[in-house]
């Protein structure tokens, strides 16, 4: 599956639905960014199963705003809705790799305790 484009029209739906779905946050002027991007690329049609969604922060300023991005690029993860993995930063190939197994391990049964008493 190739990477999604997320805007504020679609960014609930697809982020918070059932399912893996990893969100990259950039910027075109970003070195960084465009750095990652090809990896974050790569993942997406590795695992099919998983959802890749990108936000321009240019273009999605309220967006980013309201998700309170600070620096770029910034990966997320959500685990059937809820937010598992935050952090900026681009990671190399095998650093994320190893990001997608963990996501896919989580005991979601002990996360969802976790939320439910936080």
């Amino acid at each position: 599956m190739a990477t999604v484009t997320l805007t504020a029209q679609n960014f609930d739906e697809i982020a918070t639905g059932e399912g893996i779905t990893f969100v990259d946050w950039w910027a075109s002027w970003c070195g960084p960014c465009r750095a990652f991007a090809p990896v974050f690329e790569k993942a997406s049609e590795t695992h099919p199963d998983i959802t890749f969604g990108k936000v321009d922060t240019e273009a999605e300023q309220a967006l980013a705003g309201a998700a309170q991005i600070t620096a770029i690029p910034t990966l997320m993860a959500f685990r059937d809705g809820i937010l598992v993995y935050r952090e900026a930063g681009a990671l190399p190939a095998s650093a994320f790799e190893q990001l997608i197994t963990a996501v896919r391990e989580l005991d979601m049964e002990q996360v969802k305790a976790q939320v439910a008493t936080a």
